[in-house]
């Protein structure tokens, strides 16, 4: 045999070998699922949407009978829990869900629970909406893949449906078969007729509004203001009224931001008592800030020292507070490192340049 042609006959076999071993380990739609005989119902004739592209989650799903959905949700094996839930709103909260895991002993578990909030006793296991007729949970560990399996007795099902996936090695235990907080989730929309499947997030305008609005005013213009009010008094006195105008500014927005919180929170019905009780706090620290600017006494009062330090102090500490509520928003909210990254890298600046300006008016005093 020529070297160029035992040179091509190993890079085939090479390549050959290469895409067997993926062919294991993946799973797609343009694949048979392989279930060994263990499912009661025919898997050939489901139909199969890529429901998470992250995760690799692949649904494949058929109306059995009139009352009857068949349904086998196939995910990597990331020795985790995980689930499936049907949602009437997106939301978690309210929905109900389909939750396996498989031990390493082999011992698969697979239940329903009712997510009635968002505290872990508000998870309640063998308790939802769910009329289950059949469930199972296989783990094929050639293919490192796990096969959550089940079928429903129902109509049609809620075409709002949630996946979730748990921390690794953390399962549920019993009696009370608690499940910790997921590691990731996605909430989608499935149309069951045409498979296709899109990503969701519920009244993501007025969430993003929500959290660009109270960023901007409580997080951001309020800091900027403090920084002009305290660095910039040997302009006077427009140092003044920049102040008065930004903070102005900021308060506006700050409290249409709250505004778009309450009417979040209505609409989510959610579990942010937290939250709400932070960005209750700022707002009755901002409206203190407008009453005391009213009541401003003349510079040359005996109590205008009493005042400097009663409206010093009470903005920094709703500065203080906005901020770590907008990072706990940010936590809720579910955003991401993105927006954790990009609010801290604009905190830092403000820092580092009230640094600066401190050492400037220290080193002038």
């Amino acid at each position: 045999m020529k070297p160029s042609n035992c040179f091509s006959f190993i890079l085939f076999f090479f390549f050959f070998f290469i895409a067997l071993v993926t062919s294991q380990t993946q799973d797609s739609c343009s694949s048979n699922v392989n279930l060994n005989d263990q499912v009661r119902f025919d898997t050939t004739t489901l139909n199969c949407a890529p429901v998470w592209s992250s995760q690799n989650f692949i649904l494949r799903y058929a109306h059995t009978s009139p009352n009857l959905w068949s349904f086998v949700l196939s995910v990597p094996d990331s020795n985790s829990y995980i689930a499936m839930g049907f949602s009437p709103n997106g939301q978690m909260v309210g929905s109900s869900a389909i939750v396996g895991w498989m031990l390493n002993t082999g011992t698969g578990t697979i239940k329903q629970y009712q997510l009635s909030g968002q505290r872990s006793d508000q998870v309640l296991h063998d308790q939802g909406n769910l009329q289950v007729n059949s469930s199972m949970i296989i783990s094929q560990p050639q293919s490192k893949r796990l096969y959550l399996i089940f079928q429903l007795n129902t109509e049609q099902p809620l075409s709002r449906v949630i996946y979730a996936v748990g921390q690794p090695s953390v399962f549920p235990i019993s009696p009370n078969f608690a499940l910790v907080e997921h590691t990731d989730k996605a909430s989608t929309a499935l149309n069951y007729v045409t498979g296709q499947t899109k990503s969701e997030t519920p009244h993501a305008k007025l969430r993003k509004g929500h959290g660009i609005l109270n960023m901007l005013g409580w997080g951001i213009l309020m800091i900027i203001g403090a920084i002009v009010a305290r660095y910039s008094k040997q302009w006077d006195p427009l140092w003044f009224y920049a102040h008065t105008l930004i903070q102005s500014l900021g308060f506006m927005l700050g409290l249409a931001g709250v505004i778009c919180g309450i009417i979040l929170n209505n609409k989510l019905d959610a579990d942010v008592s937290s939250h709400k009780a932070l960005g209750i706090i700022i707002l009755v620290l901002g409206c203190l800030q407008i009453m005391a600017f009213l009541a401003r006494p003349d510079k040359t009062s005996k109590v205008r020292k009493y005042w400097n330090w009663y409206h010093h102090n009470v903005g920094r500490i709703m500065i203080i507070f906005a901020i770590a509520n907008i990072f706990y928003g940010i936590h809720l909210g579910e955003k991401g490192k993105s927006w954790n990254a990009g609010y801290g890298v604009i905190i830092t600046i403000l820092f580092l340049i009230a640094v600066v300006l401190e050492i400037r008016l220290w080193k002038r005093n």
